[in-house]
C-alpha cells in the first residue's frame, strides 16, 4: 500500500541527497580552484626564495628512512645560463629537461604536474607539484565542508518525518470523519478547516454526496411511486377475481374474466415498464457496448411490431422519409425500446382513422450537424405548458380518455439522455404531437 508520508520522505531526502552531492563536487570544484591558486602563489614564492642560492655541485642523496616522494611534494630543477642543469632534486623524475617560462601544466608517465618556471640571475629555476597532491587536498577540504552535513541527514529525515505528519493530520481527521459517517448521513463535510491543497477533494466529495442524495431522493420516490402505481392494478385484480369467483352463470363468469385478463395485461405492462426505466436509469447499461445503428432500421422494426395494434385502433400508421444515411452510435436494443414506446404512446393517444407518422433525416444545416427520429401522430397533442412535466415519471395529463403508466416518455427521456442526444416536444404537421430525438453527429457527443 502506498504511504503518502513514506513517498514525501523518500522524495525530500532524496532531493536533498541529490542537493548534496551538487554541493559536494561544487564544493570541490571551488577547493580545487582555491587550492590551484594557493599552490601556484607557493610555487612561484618557492622558485622565488632560491634565486640567492648557489647550484653547481650534485645534491647530498636523501635520507635513507625517508622516501622522498612521502616528505616532499615540489621537484626542484635549476639550469644555468647555458642550459646545464645545475640540480635536481629528484633524479628520476620523468618532467622535461627544458623549461618553460611561466604556469604551465605537464603530462607524465606519473600523471599530470604543475610547473613553473622563471629565470633569476642567470639561472632558470623550475618548481612541480604533481596535481593529484592538489586533487587530494581538495576532496579533504570538500569532505570536512559535507561531513557536518551527512550527519545531519537522519535528524532532518526525522525533522521531515514529524513535519510531514502534521501536515497531512487534517487529511487523517478528514478520514476519520468519512470513515464513522452512517450510510444515510449525506450532508456536506466541513471545508473551512481543511488545507487549500486538500480543499478540492473536500469539495469534490460534497458534491458527490450531493449527487447522491438526489439519487436516493429518485430512488425512495421512484419505489413509493412504483408501489402506489402497483397497488391500483393489483386491488382491481383482487376485485375483479372476487366477481369471477361470485358469477352466478357462464357468459357473467367469461364477462369477469375478460375483465381480469384485461387487468393482468394492464399489471403486466406497467411492471415491464418499470423495468424498462430500472435498466435505462445512469450506470445500469454502462456494460453495454456501443455500435453503429441505422435508425432507418429501427424505425421500421417499431412499424412492424406495431402494425396490429394501429390495425386494431384504425390508424394509418407508416413512415414519411427514412434517411438510410442516418447511422449513430447507440445501443441497439435501447433504440427500440426507445421507438416502440413513442410509436406506442402516439397510436394510444390518437383517435380512431387518425395518423402516425415516423420520420428519419439529417440535418446538415444546423450547427452542429444531426440525425433526427421523429414520431408524429394526428391526436390532441400536449400544450406547451405541460411538454415538461409529461416527462416525470408516473405522470398523466388530466382528463386524457386513454390511461397509461405514465413511464413512456421518461423511458424516452432517460434513453435519449444515455445516448447524449436531445428530446423535442412540438406541434405536428397533423396538429397533434411530434416527439423528434436529436443525435449529433460528432461521435464525443455520445456516451458508452
Amino acid at each position: 500500500m502506498n504511504s503518502l508520508r513514506r513517498t514525501l520522505l523518500v522524495s525530500l531526502l532524496s532531493t536533498i541527497a541529490i542537493v548534496f552531492l551538487v554541493a559536494g563536487y561544487a564544493t570541490y570544484r571551488t577547493a580545487r580552484g582555491e587550492v590551484d591558486e594557493v599552490m601556484d602563489y607557493h610555487l612561484r614564492q618557492f622558485a622565488l626564495s632560491l634565486r640567492d642560492q648557489h647550484f653547481g655541485q650534485p645534491p647530498p642523496p636523501p635520507p635513507a628512512l625517508e622516501s622522498p616522494e612521502e616528505s616532499f611534494d615540489f621537484v626542484i630543477q635549476i639550469w644555468d645560463a647555458q642550459g646545464v642543469r645545475l640540480y635536481l632534486s629528484r633524479p628520476h623524475s620523468v618532467l622535461p629537461a627544458l623549461a618553460r617560462f611561466g604556469y604551465n601544466t605537464v603530462d607524465t608517465t606519473e600523471g599530470r604536474w604543475r610547473v613553473f618556471s622563471i629565470p633569476l640571475q642567470n639561472q632558470v629555476i623550475q618548481i612541480a607539484q604533481p596535481m593529484s597532491v592538489r586533487s587530494r587536498m581538495a576532496a579533504d577540504a570538500a569532505l570536512r565542508t559535507l561531513i557536518p552535513l551527512l550527519v545531519l541527514i537522519p535528524l532532518l529525515g526525522g525533522l521531515i518525518w514529524y513535519l510531514v505528519g502534521r501536515g497531512l493530520r487534517p487529511l487523517e481527521q478528514l478520514a476519520r470523519e468519512v470513515g464513522t459517517r452512517r450510510a444515510d448521513a449525506l450532508s456536506a463535510l466541513p471545508a473551512e478547516e481543511v488545507p487549500e491543497e486538500a480543499r478540492p477533494l473536500v469539495l469534490a466529495l460534497n458534491d458527490l454526496l450531493h449527487r447522491l442524495e438526489q439519487a436516493m431522493r429518485a430512488q425512495r420516490a421512484f419505489v413509493a411511486d412504483a408501489a402506489h402505481e402497483l397497488r391500483t392494478p393489483l386491488a382491481a385484480l383482487q376485485i375483479q377475481l372476487q366477481l369471477t369467483e361470485r358469477a352466478g352463470d357462464d357468459s357473467t363468469r367469461q364477462a369477469a374474466l375478460g375483465e381480469l385478463r384485461a387487468g393482468l395485461q394492464r399489471a403486466t405492462h406497467l411492471v415491464q415498464q418499470l423495468l424498462t426505466l430500472a435498466r435505462q436509469e445512469p450506470g445500469a447499461g454502462a456494460s453495454t457496448a456501443f455500435a453503429p445503428v441505422v435508425l432507418a432500421d429501427i424505425a421500421r422494426q417499431g412499424l412492424t411490431d406495431h402494425a396490429s395494434l394501429a390495425d386494431a385502433r384504425q390508424i394509418d400508421l407508416g413512415a414519411d422519409t427514412l434517411d438510410e444515411s442516418a447511422v449513430v452510435q447507440a445501443d441497439p436494443a435501447a433504440l427500440r425500446t426507445l421507438i416502440g414506446n413513442l410509436i406506442d404512446n402516439a397510436i394510444r393517444y390518437t383517435p380512431p382513422g387518425g395518423r402516425v407518422d415516423v420520420t428519419v433525416f439529417t440535418d446538415r444545416s444546423s450547427s452542429p450537424a444531426s440525425h433526427w427520429l421523429c414520431v408524429s401522430d394526428s391526436g390532441t397533442g400536449i400544450p406547451p405548458e405541460e411538454r415538461e412535466r409529461v416527462l416525470d415519471r408516473f405522470y398523466r395529463r388530466a382528463g386524457v380518455e386513454h390511461s397509461g403508466s405514465g413511464l413512456g416518455l421518461a423511458i424516452v427521456r432517460s434513453i435519449a439522455e444515455r445516448h447524449g442526444a436531445s428530446l423535442v416536444l412540438d406541434t405536428s404537421t397533423h396538429g397533434g404531437l411530434k416527439v423528434g430525438l436529436c443525435f449529433p453527429l460528432a461521435e464525443d457527443h455520445l456516451q458508452s
